[in-house]
């Protein structure tokens, strides 16, 4: 027990003591800290300044209604500026574009065809190749005149058109059948929230599983290489390093989740946040303890299950450069139960997720996205768990013969025939 202690607090105490784990560390708050407050960010970059278009006068009124219904908004987003008709066409586009060289404008709206409903076809330009934004705000204004001319030829009253325009309300329940189940179920809102944690849990699964699994492989490949491996098995066993080195990462990998996710709550709870919060209906209140829970569980029984096939590949292997080609199918496997789990979040009922539920290679990801956006019964969430739980007994005690062999071979990588020999001849 001591030596497995003292191996992992050498594995942590060299870890968190590197410069490559400060500055990723400080890169992470940084990036969450940026990512958390971006909207309040580019909103300290936007200037409140109206955009300056141009249109010429006419017999539709239509100018003079635009212009009106930019200045009764309380965001003035539109200056509209109205100049007199130069005789034609030509005349009045060359006199516009004169304005925009000046200064004056950005651009200008021209007047073409009507279309089926009798209203002019608006044709805008400038010189910016694809000013979306400004595309954006005429298109609405032109639309509130167009329904009102439209409205208008068709006699409705205001009440009339109130009614039309009134959207359709849907209100959407999750409810179980099964026995296990939530009685009450969740609504909309609940399913939203649910959805949004579990996608940024299972992002966060899949990061800590991968780097903290290849941090494992690179450091007994590097400890290997370097001959280091020869001096250690000889005070401490190769199943105590093992255990140690993946422990004493967990520990690694749980702190840089508690600091990430301080960082998140920390900028959540700005003013700022709290408001844009408010103001988009969102209630962190209403997310299940229990799914916080059930994702500790599956972070630890993941990061188990993955990190001892780390470790296995990497006592294999004696070069560092070797150790990309020789991580990869176990890499894959992940990234695999991860695609299925982002992809699943869409159709979380279907065959596919059902069944690579209960596979302990991708459990992790695609059980822990049922129990967030579905309700399963509650036998099939110990099902799946236990076939997980047996399957790191398993693969635990297989990574460790492998560990136990390959720490002792150096060359090329072993085969699986080379790997059975010598364990056979280590008595192992």
């Amino acid at each position: 027990m001591n030596n497995l202690l003292n191996v992992i607090r050498f594995t942590v105490g060299n870890k968190i003591r590197s410069k490559a784990f400060i500055v990723t560390s400080l890169l992470f708050v940084v990036l969450i800290s940026i990512g958390a407050n971006a909207p309040y960010l580019i909103s300290l970059f936007k200037t409140d300044t109206a955009i300056s278009i141009g249109m010429i006068k006419d017999e539709t009124g239509i100018p003079d209604k635009l212009k009106a219904l930019y200045e009764a908004t309380e965001t003035k987003e539109v200056d509209l500026h109205i100049y007199a008709d130069q005789g034609s066409l030509a005349s009045n586009e060359n006199f516009l574009k004169e304005k925009i060289k000046e200064g004056e404008i950005k651009g200008y709206l021209i007047r073409g065809q009507n279309d089926e409903s009798g209203f002019p076809i608006m044709t805008f330009k400038s010189e910016d190749t694809m000013d979306f934004g400004t595309q954006g705000k005429l298109h609405n204004g032109l639309q509130q005149i167009k329904v009102e001319h439209v409205v208008s030829e068709l006699g409705l009253t205001k009440e009339q058109v109130a009614m039309i325009n009134s959207p359709v309300h849907i209100e959407k329940v999750q409810i179980s059948t099964t026995s296990g189940g939530s009685v009450e179920g969740k609504t909309s809102s609940e399913i939203a929230i649910a959805s949004g944690l579990v996608y940024v849990l299972i992002i966060m699964l899949f990061v800590g599983v991968m780097v903290s699994g290849q941090l494992i492989a690179t450091e007994i490949t590097a400890e290997k290489s370097s001959r280091v491996m020869e001096i250690l098995i000889t005070s401490v066993s190769p199943l105590t390093q093992m255990f140690g080195k993946i422990i004493g990462m967990f520990i690694i990998g749980i702190s840089q989740i508690i600091l990430l996710f301080g960082t998140g709550a920390l900028n959540l709870t700005l003013p700022h946040n709290r408001t844009a919060f408010k103001d988009l209906n969102i209630d962190l209140s209403q997310i299940d303890p229990k799914l916080l829970v059930y994702a500790l569980i599956f972070y630890l029984t993941g990061y188990l299950l993955y990190a001892t096939l780390f470790a296995a590949v990497g006592s294999i292997v004696s070069r560092t450069e070797d150790l990309g080609q020789a991580v990869m199918p176990v890499s894959m496997i992940s990234m695999v139960g991860y695609f299925i789990a982002i992809f699943g979040i869409q159709d979380p009922n279907s065959m596919l997720i059902t069944v690579t539920s209960y596979i302990p290679f991708f459990s992790p990801f695609i059980m822990f996205l049922r129990i967030g956006v579905t309700d399963p019964a509650l036998w099939e969430v110990l099902l799946s768990i236990g076939i997980l739980l047996g399957s790191i007994f398993v693969l635990g005690w297989i990574a460790a013969k492998i560990y136990r062999t390959g720490v002792l071979m150096y060359g090329k990588r072993p085969s699986f025939k080379e790997l059975r020999k010598a364990m056979k001849a280590y008595k192992i």
